[in-house]
């Protein structure tokens, strides 16, 4: 079959080939790949800033598709089934937290995409466990993108709560933000979303799917913007989704006190200068979030089944398995939101 491959750590060192088709055994189910998201970890895998790959791999963790081969101790999952899949491929299965389905925080995990092959190919697998059986509401489009809305939802709705009188504050108009704006959404808060001015496409494409308010740090006062619509006291929860340090400094003299700061974006840097005055002055919850688990998959299934993530105006170009350079490039010119790949 042919698949995306990074052969060897580095810049680029990728190509498609042509590998073996995967086989299943055990408690292994067989995909034949419809779609596959390209991730910024897979942007930062290409230019070799991704440390976390085990070269040679297959990339691709964003993904959906349909059944065609199960293994002997597969028990819920059918030939025929349209499904998509958590990235979880092993863990230990016994430290506390894999005892706790907190999958995401096991020393001993390996990734879809990252450790082990992934879905920018013909074919994946995965273990049984780590894969969900689509409602027929939900397209194969949409369930490409279950893997990120996974991630705002634990960020959103497990780290934190999100309530209905909720202000909450958002950086960054990606991929990422954009989901994130529209789990906070859902849930019925107020939203202002933050981005500059290159992000402009993004920021009116935000508005269209329902935030509130968008700002143009480079032309407006986000202060003052934020204080008018909070009476002063600056928002409920601030969701840093850019990775800019300025834009975590920026949000946490605006997160009103006992309010709730959570650290969604990766910083380039290990250690950055932050504003601990804020922190401890304000009694700010700073949180961090990493990735998904099990439970995050099931919230953000039903927000797709429910139609509440606008997945049509999120992707904005496909591509052939046989372009997907092409597909990268467009990531990495960032004219497009969201990129995908159909194999």
């Amino acid at each position: 079959m042919k698949a995306v491959m990074k052969l060897n750590p580095g810049h680029d060192n990728m190509s498609l080939e042509t590998i073996t088709e995967p086989e299943v055994t055990g408690d292994l189910v067989k995909i034949k790949v419809a779609y596959t998201g390209i991730c910024g970890t897979d942007i930062h895998t290409f230019t070799g800033e991704y440390a976390n790959s085990k070269t040679p791999v297959v990339l691709g963790h964003e993904f959906s598709g349909t059944v065609t081969e199960v293994g002997p101790n597969v028990q819920n999952v059918k030939v025929g089934d349209r499904v998509t899949s958590e990235t979880t491929f092993t863990t230990c299965g016994e430290c506390e937290y894999c005892l706790e389905k907190d999958y995401n925080l096991c020393s001993n995990r390996k990734g879809i995409g990252t450790q082990v092959n992934g879905s920018m190919a013909e074919f994946v697998i995965s273990r049984e466990e780590s894969v969900h059986v689509l409602a027929d509401s939900i397209s194969l489009k949409a369930a490409a993108l279950a893997e990120p809305l996974a991630c705002c939802v634990h960020a959103g709705l497990e780290k934190t709560t999100i309530e209905k009188e909720d202000k909450v504050l958002v950086f960054g108009p990606g991929p990422i933000g954009l989901l994130q704006c529209q789990v906070a959404k859902a849930q019925g808060a107020f939203v202002i979303l933050a981005g500059i001015t290159k992000d402009k496409e993004r920021l009116e494409l935000a508005k269209s799917i329902g935030v509130d308010v968008i700002v143009d740090v480079l032309e407006e006062d986000l202060t003052e913007v934020v204080m008018k619509h909070t009476d002063g006291y600056g928002v409920d929860k601030v969701f840093e989704c850019s990775g800019a340090v300025p834009a975590l400094n920026q949000g946490l003299p605006l997160v009103k006190k006992k309010g709730t700061f959570v650290q969604v974006g990766i910083f380039a840097n290990k250690m950055n200068p932050l504003d601990q005055e804020s922190i401890v002055q304000r009694e700010i919850n700073y949180i961090g979030t990493r990735s998904q688990k099990p439970s995050s998959w099931h919230l953000a299934l039903k927000l797709l089944e429910d139609q509440k993530i606008d997945v049509d105006k999120m992707i904005t170009k496909v591509v052939p398995l046989d372009e997907w350079r092409q597909g990268f490039e467009a990531v990495m010119g960032g004219n497009e939101i969201k990129v995908i790949i159909e194999s």
